[in-house]
């Protein structure tokens, strides 16, 4: 049976009902069990409300009604912490927390313990890497074991894996804040994070959000370009390959899909996946990840020959002045100057503008 993904041209006045049309068109209920709960993964790559960066709250409200109005009652969102981007505070900006209470989703987080209970997980599949870079053990959250997840990744570039997705958003929930030791082998790494999650969730399912996908050195000092696209899929691998076509690049060029593929874990080759709604078949943003101080320390440290430096730079005290270093760059200095104003362009002159329109915590930051 081969991988499906649906596509889907949106507007802002329909754009509830094509997620709702998207996901049923790629088989929702096929990949997520009816009667096991259901953990909503939103992706909040900055805290600060960038378009083209983070799961958009009409991506998440068209996601929770879909669920419920598909017979899924037991829904909750659980949020994952880094040393540079502030959950809470981007769950706010974003307009998600509004979505989550008006739903009355619980918002969990990991990396609280009260929430969320870290233990060592031994995987039934061999390890790509994981064994290697966690040899004291992997761990993950005990409360992803036994249940479903959505996964809410928007069309974007990224420094390290060219693009992210389905296949990046478990980054960040299922390891750990030490999960910065994967870098250098986040291709790999991605892989094994996609055999545990097939071995740990009933069923796992993705809607992303192409209507503002993000262009440039992402996660997050990316530019925002309107494309009015929604997609949907049950296959991690498949999503992933047929938004890096649509974004330009060849998506078993990218190494962390070839992987995948090649380990049978999903579809990679753009020809072989039944992509259904939109024909897609000659779409090109023309996008590019280029550099920019973050991408260029990345290359340096964590793929060059330099990554010898890494034991001593990221696993002593040392981390905080890197972690200190990317507060500066991008928050007091890329948002003000381009960040922002990128922003304010998108809200004056995109048809999903009115969607975005600053709310008063988002003011406090302009």
């Amino acid at each position: 049976m081969k991988s499906k993904v649906a596509v889907i041209k949106s507007r802002p006045e329909t754009v509830l009902a094509d997620i709702a049309r998207a996901a049923k068109m790629a088989g929702l209920s096929d990949f997520l069990p009816i009667d096991r709960p259901v953990i909503l993964k939103d992706n909040i790559s900055w805290h600060f409300p960038m378009p083209g960066v983070n799961t958009t709250p009409w991506q998440l409200e068209g996601t929770i009604e879909t669920l419920k109005q598909s017979g899924y009652s037991d829904i909750t969102a659980v949020h994952n912490n880094t040393v540079v981007t502030d959950p809470v505070k981007g769950s706010r900006l974003n307009g998600l927390e509004a979505v989550y209470k008006r739903h009355r989703i619980p918002e969990l987080y990991n990396f609280r313990s009260q929430d969320v209970k870290w233990i060592r997980y031994r995987p039934k599949s061999k390890m790509l890497a994981l064994d290697r870079i966690f040899p004291e053990g992997i761990r993950i959250p005990d409360y992803f074991i036994g249940r479903s997840i959505v996964h809410l990744p928007t069309v974007k570039c990224h420094i390290y894996t060219t693009t992210t997705g389905s296949m990046k958003n478990a980054f960040g929930g299922l390891l750990d804040s030490g999960r910065h030791r994967a870098h250098s082998c986040i291709h790999e790494t991605l892989v094994d994070l996609l055999r545990i999650q097939k071995e740990i969730h009933p069923g796992i399912f993705t809607v992303m959000d192409g209507t503002i996908c993000g262009n440039g050195p992402g996660p997050r000092t990316v530019l925002p370009v309107e494309k009015d696209y929604i997609l949907a899929s049950g296959d991690s691998v498949a999503i992933d390959a047929v938004a890096a076509r649509m974004m330009g690049f060849d998506p078993m060029g990218l190494k962390f899909i070839r992987l995948a593929h090649e380990h049978g874990l999903g579809t990679g080759v753009f020809e072989e996946i039944d992509v259904v709604g939109e024909d897609v078949a000659s779409v090109n943003f023309g996008f590019s990840v280029g550099h920019n101080l973050a991408s260029r320390f990345g290359d340096a440290f964590w793929f060059s020959p330099l990554k010898k430096l890494q034991r001593l730079l990221f696993r002593t005290p040392l981390v905080h002045v890197f972690v200190h270093a990317s507060y500066i760059y991008h928050d007091l200095l890329w948002w003000p100057v381009k960040g922002r104003k990128a922003r304010r362009a998108v809200v004056r002159e995109s048809k999903w503008g009115r969607l975005l329109e600053p709310s008063r915590q988002d003011r406090a930051i302009r």
